[in-house]
């Protein structure tokens, strides 16, 4: 039987993020991607960007056995590894790149603040840290989608919800990281593209 996961939404917004990682990815070096989930978009990932090392990783033991479903055969995906972003031990010191996508709201505050503390370690400068997800942006109307998502999510866990653009780059800036770009995703979500100073 299968341990393959399935996440519809990665068939819609996996050509947008795409485009996306063109712009941002170095062409050569690792992909630390955080949050992997089913694995299916770092397999889709891994063979658009075949020059790249993609190391996924999830802190769920049934979310690792379906990324390794997904991403198997591919020479340039490395085996999933346990990672919580809240913790401060992760077991891959340094990336030329980390992906993360639909984690943000999902996680406690402390997820976020991990990954970045992670990101400051383990990134050059120069080297990017890639958001994927629906945020609140100062003076941006809120997406009446988004909004009933945000309580969904709240009634799920407390904890959870869609975060303030401001509140993520301040907590990036504090560990190095500067918000570079914020691009318009389908769906009401966003990218946000950062890089360590």
């Amino acid at each position: 039987m299968s341990a393959r996961r399935h996440a519809p939404a990665t068939a819609r917004n996996r050509e947008p993020i795409a485009a996306v990682l063109a712009e941002a990815l170095p062409a050569h070096g690792t992909v630390l991607e955080i949050a992997s989930g089913s694995g299916e978009h770092c397999a889709f990932f891994a063979e658009r960007f075949s020059g790249l090392r993609w190391q996924p990783s999830d802190p769920d033991a049934d979310a690792l056995a379906s990324i390794a479903d997904w991403c198997a055969g591919l020479a340039n995906v490395a085996p999933p590894v346990a990672l919580d972003a809240a913790q401060p031990d992760w077991p891959i010191a340094a990336a030329d790149a980390i992906l993360c996508v639909n984690m943000v709201h999902i996680s406690p505050w402390e997820a976020t603040l991990g990954l970045m503390a992670g990101a400051g370690r383990l990134l050059a400068p120069g080297a990017p840290l890639i958001l994927y997800g629906p945020y609140r942006q100062q003076g941006v109307p809120t997406a009446e989608s988004n909004e009933a998502f945000d309580v969904s999510l709240k009634g799920r866990n407390p904890a959870w919800g869609l975060r303030h653009v401001a509140d993520v780059s301040a907590a990036a800036l504090a560990q190095g990281l500067r918000l570079e770009r914020i691009v318009p995703m389908p769906a009401n979500n966003l990218s946000l593209v950062l890089r360590r100073s």
